[in-house]
């Protein structure tokens, strides 16, 4: 048996996100699995480093599989692009180490939320940036940003609380650029939860907007309340960037 690393990129505007489902062809798993496995003639899992919600785009997604034999890896990429659909690729294929998995090897992520503050949405990114035409204080968005920094319980950015599974997390750090009348936000943190870098985002920029004071932040950490953390910002702003493993 083989375990192979990919790294994908996709655009996600017309799938229903990363994970499988049982009632539509439209994920970027089951797309690959049906791929994989046609090719190798026999049922294949591609374990995700994590679920990208419907309408996130990724760069460099990482996911593993396991093979029963070894393969050659430039042909096997060229082969599964051949087949993909054009809004998902195959980046790379490497050999790992038995034992290598996508999720549960995963050091921490890299996300880039992408807002475009013009009167009119660019025409040309439309379909990777939330169209906010604001005027945004990114100075205040810094200092909201800078209580997210470091350990805590995120609680209240995230839509989903699962049984038994801690909300602790650890942001490494956030970035904001602000050019050519578009915001850029960085976040590279230990990991994420389902939802957690969009309502972060919408919470900064609520704050950038004057509707939320920067302390507000400290305080939706601290009560771990859903409502007291900002909206849910749109999906086609968030691309997953890099997946940091050890060396």
């Amino acid at each position: 048996m083989r375990t192979y690393k990919l790294t994908i990129a996709y655009d996600g505007s017309r799938f229903r996100g990363w994970q499988r489902q049982p009632d539509t062809d439209l994920t970027i798993q089951g797309t690959l699995e049906r791929i994989v496995s046609e090719l190798a003639g026999y049922p294949v899992e591609v374990q995700g480093s994590g679920r990208t919600d419907g309408g996130v785009h990724a760069s460099a997604q990482v996911a593993s599989i396991i093979l029963s034999g070894k393969i050659e890896e430039e042909a096997y990429k060229k082969e599964i692009n051949r087949k993909l659909p054009e809004d998902i690729r195959v980046l790379d294929i490497a050999l790992m180490k038995n034992g290598f998995h996508a999720r549960k090897k995963a050091h921490g992520k890299h996300y880039v939320y992408t807002v475009d503050t013009r009167e009119k949405a660019d025409v040309f990114t439309r379909k990777y940036a939330y169209h906010f035409p604001e005027k945004i204080d990114v100075v205040r968005m810094g200092e909201a940003a800078e209580r997210l920094i470091g350990k805590h319980d995120f609680a209240a950015f995230t839509d989903r609380m699962e049984p038994g599974k801690s909300t602790v997390r650890e942001i490494y750090q956030i970035s904001i650029d602000a050019s050519d009348d578009k915001i850029r936000i960085d976040y590279n943190g230990s990991g994420f939860m389902y939802h957690m870098v969009r309502i972060l985002t919408g919470t900064l920029l609520e704050t950038g907007t004057g509707a939320r004071k920067p302390e507000q932040i400290t305080e939706a950490l601290e009560t771990k309340v859903r409502q007291m953390a900002g909206p849910l910002a749109p999906s086609q702003g968030l691309c997953l960037t890099e997946v940091d493993y050890e060396a």
